[in-house]
């Protein structure tokens, strides 16, 4: 997709959290500067956004988010805002916090450590822009099948019908888990709390309306939790140990 024909314009990149278990790595960096396949698994996420047309991305960031800002000064081909938490705000209430730097229109949120690779045709984000349909959904999230999951561990999120609506698998034994990469409809956050809140909540609310879908990832993807999931990754992609450190 060229540059001038992406449809959704704006993403948002959630950076905020602690890493605790990525220690030590984390000591110094905040866990999406962590190095997957060469380079920091944020700018891994900035590319696909770039490279679908995307024109902004806001970031939002709590802990040592000095440390990402500055490694962010690097990028010029996408215009960056930072939402920095004083307290951190959970997956949802950083979202809120963010939404004065984001225009009133459909846009994609990814985590910021984890590691997307697009399938053999489409990318990730094409295929969702174009299966991305505001008529009947509030929500479209990215799904992984559990099953391709082999170098990370992979969890049961959801599940879906046939009508290709997702449905959360609360013993966590779904066939599919949820990447994090989705788009999102402005006003499933009308109602949102002006507080910490998990984004769960919304997609909760949304399958409730019948308007939460899921899409299945043809590509790889890989939950990246532990200093031992990042060098089974970087060992599997045949990366060297030190390539794209910070």
């Amino acid at each position: 997709m060229s540059k001038s024909t992406a449809k959704i314009k704006q993403g948002f990149i959630l950076c905020a959290g602690f890493g605790t278990r990525m220690r030590p790595l984390t000591n110094t960096m905040p866990k999406p500067m962590v190095s997957v396949n060469g380079k920091a698994m944020v700018d891994h996420v900035l590319d696909s956004f770039v490279a679908h047309g995307i024109k902004r991305a806001v970031i939002n960031t709590h802990y040592l988010g000095n440390v990402l800002e500055d490694h962010l000064t690097g990028r010029a081909d996408i215009d960056i805002a930072i939402s920095h938490e004083a307290d951190i705000l959970d997956t949802g209430g950083g979202i809120v916090n963010a939404l004065p730097l984001l225009k009133k229109e459909a846009f994609f949120v990814s985590s910021g450590d984890s590691y997307l690779q697009d399938g053999p045709d489409k990318s990730a984000l094409l295929r969702m822009e174009e299966a991305w349909d505001p008529d009947k959904m509030d929500i479209l999230i990215l799904l992984q099948p559990i099953k391709k999951m082999i170098l990370t561990h992979g969890v049961g999120d959801y599940d879906l019908d046939q009508n290709g609506r997702a449905i959360r698998s609360h013993d966590q034994k779904g066939r599919y888990m949820f990447t994090s990469m989705r788009i999102n409809a402005p006003h499933i956050f009308n109602d949102a709390p002006d507080e910490t809140f998990s984004y769960l909540q919304l997609l909760d609310q949304a399958q409730t309306r019948g308007r939460l879908y899921g899409l299945v990832h043809n590509g790889n993807w890989h939950h990246i939790s532990t200093p031992d999931d990042v060098k089974r990754v970087n060992d599997a992609l045949q990366v060297p140990e030190h390539a794209g450190d910070p």
